[in-house]
């Protein structure tokens, strides 16, 4: 474990279990910067990256379905069988 995953483990073993809103933790964050303002980029940083999870893992799947339309592509294509007579 990290020196900055004791904050992580805290926050799991006291609130692990609680379900909360991504508005009430978009609040938080808010409330955090209002009293830490030296940290609003790392936050920032840290939402961007929340909000965008699902935009990764989905581009990912684009690339993916992407490269396997073209190498259906590919063995579609007809093949050029060239032979030579000796003529």
């Amino acid at each position: 474990m990290y020196f900055t995953d004791r904050g992580i483990e805290e926050l799991d073993d006291r609130r692990g279990a609680e379900e909360v809103t991504l508005g009430w933790l978009a609040e938080r964050l808010r409330d955090f910067v209002d009293e830490h303002p030296e940290s609003e980029a790392t936050i920032d940083r840290l939402a961007s990256w929340l909000a965008r999870l699902d935009d990764e893992a989905e581009a990912e799947q684009a690339e993916a379905e992407q490269a396997e339309a073209e190498q259906a592509e590919a063995s579609d294509e007809p093949g050029f069988d060239v032979t030579y007579d000796g003529e």
